[in-house]
């Protein structure tokens, strides 16, 4: 497979991607959401990021709000009947589950783009706590050690600005062998995060944080200036 043009492409049957290139060279970052359906904060805030013109400074950028649009539809982890999208890594495109066909794809778009920066957009019903495994909720997990040096600076800018009860962000370390994350950081080197808002604060404000990840982790790489 090879790169993608700037402007919108569709993988059968309705995964849209946006690709988008600056006038000035620099690094890719892929930002991806809504790989379960049920985890809605992520996508809504990568549509309004595209509907309000997102575009890089330097280097290429690639959106997919919605990775699993039957999911999504369903407002279901997995697609009714379906499988863990976010298992079903690096896929098989002879395998008769869509899940994995469609994995297949995106590995194979991710191994033509080697972006510096993969980051998907997750939620969680429990808010972190170190002493309950597993928890994610308010947290950036990576499958690394050491950890890769733009996660504590992103979360410093974070908890300046999010600083309600239980808002605080965290670092977890979770390698999981099998997630989508895992396989692509082992395939490319790139850096790769989980962004886990937690599921007890309002719509409206997961969104907000998902949105400030995004832009922090944009403008960290050198992709994006932060908004002013």
């Amino acid at each position: 497979m090879t790169r993608l043009s700037p402007g919108i492409h569709h993988f059968t049957p309705t995964l849209s991607i946006h690709v988008f290139d600056a006038p000035e060279p620099g690094p890719t970052a892929l930002i991806q959401a809504g790989i379960h359906g049920d985890e809605v904060a992520g996508v809504h805030a990568l549509q309004e990021l595209l509907e309000e013109g997102i575009a890089p400074a330097r280097g290429r950028l690639i959106v997919i709000p919605v990775m699993n649009p039957p999911a999504y539809r369903a407002r279901q982890r997995c697609a009714p009947g379906g499988l863990d999208l976010n298992r079903c890594f690096p896929g098989d495109a002879a395998d008769p589950a869509r899940e994995r066909r469609l994995a297949r794809r995106f590995m194979d778009l991710v191994l033509a783009e080697r972006p510096a920066l993969m980051a998907t957009l997750h939620e969680s019903h429990k808010r972190y706590d170190p002493a309950v495994t597993p928890s994610f909720g308010q947290t950036l997990v990576y499958g690394v050690d050491p950890v890769p040096e733009i996660v504590p600076r992103t979360l410093a800018r974070l908890n300046a600005r999010f600083t309600g009860d239980n808002e605080r962000w965290d670092p977890q370390y979770y390698p999981v062998a099998t997630s989508s994350t895992e396989v692509i950081v082992a395939a490319t080197g790139c850096v790769g995060l989980c962004v886990e808002t937690w599921m007890g604060f309002p719509e409206a404000r997961r969104v907000e944080m998902q949105r400030a990840v995004v832009e922090l982790l944009l403008a960290d790489i050198g992709v994006r200036p932060l908004p002013a």
